[in-house]
């Protein structure tokens, strides 16, 4: 079984250079910025997103916790958001540790998240996903998560490349 236990200060330093350098990761193998500006600009974002680092109003940062074995496998964080006159739990990060992944902790991660957001009065769980990153496409898919949007780009190439 996993659980989600409240984010403690002490893993919140190394909580955000895992999310800077993963969303800077995902950022370039999806094309959308170059390897030269990622680590800069997923660091200007999520300092942008919690000013106030692990007391940032209405973000919520929870670390993933195997039951049996209380080790802490990932980390979730989301943000209670206005969505037109509706307020949804957004979820900026959810992250597995690699030699613990399909196990079921993702999921049972968004599962608590929805029951969270259900506490707090929010009307839905939304996100962003890579389109190259198929995997958690599907699992948001099984978790009932539908597409509101797609973002297109095409890579022209520049000088002479």
């Amino acid at each position: 079984m996993t659980n989600l236990v409240r984010m403690r200060p002490e893993t919140f330093d190394s909580f955000v250079e895992m999310a800077v350098a993963g969303y800077a990761a995902d950022n370039v193998a999806s094309g959308r910025w170059s390897e030269q500006d990622a680590v800069a600009m997923s660091r200007a974002e999520t300092e942008r997103l919690l000013p106030q680092g692990l007391e940032t109003p209405d973000n919520y940062l929870y670390e993933i916790q195997e039951e049996s074995t209380e080790q802490i496998v990932g980390h979730v964080w989301f943000a209670l958001v206005a969505r037109g006159t509706r307020k949804v739990a957004f979820v900026y990060q959810v992250q597995v540790k690699p030699e613990v992944q399909r196990r079921g902790h993702a999921k049972a991660a968004l599962l608590a998240v929805e029951g969270i957001a259900i506490s707090l009065g929010m009307s839905g769980v939304a996100l962003n996903v890579f389109g190259n990153n198929h995997g958690a496409q599907a699992l948001y898919r099984s978790l009932g998560y539908g597409v509101t949007s797609v973002a297109m780009q095409k890579v022209l190439a520049q000088n002479g490349a």
